[in-house]
């Protein structure tokens, strides 16, 4: 039903070494292609202590080794499958990776982009080694994103090892904050928007959960966004693209999509499942709209994760499954 280039999934977030060779994560990607799902952002993470740290640790116990996730990428390309290689940074003491902010101290900086440079143009050599069709530079990485010379230096670095398309993963409403983003071909962000009743009322108490949303309400909330968005590909003259985007099945949650935490909300599949089909919907063959990459599929989906009342991020089972078939179908 929809006209999307990119029909995509985010894969295996949080991912530890040995996972990607198992069984089951070949078969969890299997039944990720049944829904006609035909990118996936591979998501590869490494560890900071602190916010604040300066070293991007590797650990050999815990990281997806390069040997394991190149073999994987070639499982997924065995299955007609196009992968998007999604680096991450994740802080050991539950600091969000948007806090990553060294603010006026140039020496810090210098330090934290010659390791953070290290990191993904090594992600770069995997990229260009396996073929994957696209390589993002980052996600969410609000702090560092007006740092415009060594995001460009760092850039210049990527193409010289990496000849396939760049993407980078902003958070939503942060589209407009860097003017690096000419050096990308497509716009990513992560589009966890606010859906409002009708598509503009937000509550008093801004984190209240909104538990009476119609389709009307989320449709008006995504053309809202849409607008925006178009914005966002004026300026740079390039595809927008979602790289992270997804609901909860609880109800409530359509309003603050980003949350994982209010696990007293209830069980909802019609609100997940209504805020997948009027995005799809809204997003429909619109010619600066690239796709989607929802979040997230995991690398151990299987007939045990049919857990009922699961009010997770997971569409596995249920009815925004279905939905996600209908408008991914050729």
């Amino acid at each position: 039903m929809g006209r999307y280039e990119i029909k995509g999934f985010s894969f295996a977030f949080g991912t530890k070494k040995d996972h990607l060779k198992c069984e089951k994560a070949k078969h969890s990607l299997e039944l990720l292609r049944e829904t006609g799902t035909e990118w996936i952002a591979l998501c590869v993470d490494q560890r900071v202590e602190t916010r604040r740290s300066l070293e991007i640790r590797y650990n050999y116990n815990r990281n997806v080794t390069d040997i394991e996730l190149i073999q994987f990428i070639e499982f997924a390309h065995s299955l007609g499958m196009k992968v998007c290689l999604k680096p991450m940074i994740n802080c050991m003491d539950g600091s969000w990776r948007a806090e990553i902010n060294f603010f006026d101290d140039e020496g810090s900086w210098a330090k934290w982009f010659y390791e953070y440079g290290g990191y993904i143009v090594h992600m770069a050599e995997v990229a260009q080694y396996t073929g994957c069709e696209m390589l993002c530079l980052g996600c969410e990485m609000l702090g560092m994103e007006k740092q415009d010379k060594r995001w460009r230096e760092l850039i210049s670095k990527v193409k010289g090892v990496y000849g396939g398309p760049l993407t980078y993963n902003t958070n939503h409403g942060h589209e407009m904050d860097a003017a690096w983003y000419d050096e990308l071909d497509y716009l990513g962000t992560s589009a966890y928007f606010r859906m409002m009743k009708n598509g503009k009322n937000v509550p008093a108490n801004p984190m209240e959960p909104v538990m009476d949303l119609t389709r009307e309400d989320m449709l008006l909330s995504w053309q809202g966004v849409k607008a925006d968005m178009e914005k966002f590909h004026r300026k740079f003259n390039k595809p927008v693209l979602f790289m992270e985007i997804g609901c909860r099945s609880a109800r409530g949650t359509a309003c603050q999509p980003w949350d994982y935490r209010m696990n007293h909300l209830p069980y909802d599949e019609d609100e997940q499942a209504l805020f997948y089909e009027t995005c799809l919907e809204t997003f429909s063959d619109t010619d600066f709209f690239a796709g989607f990459f929802w979040w997230d599929w995991s690398a151990f989906v299987s007939e045990d994760s049919k857990r009922p009342n699961d009010t997770g991020f997971s569409i596995y089972g249920k009815k925004a499954e279905k939905v996600l078939r209908k408008y991914y179908a050729d």
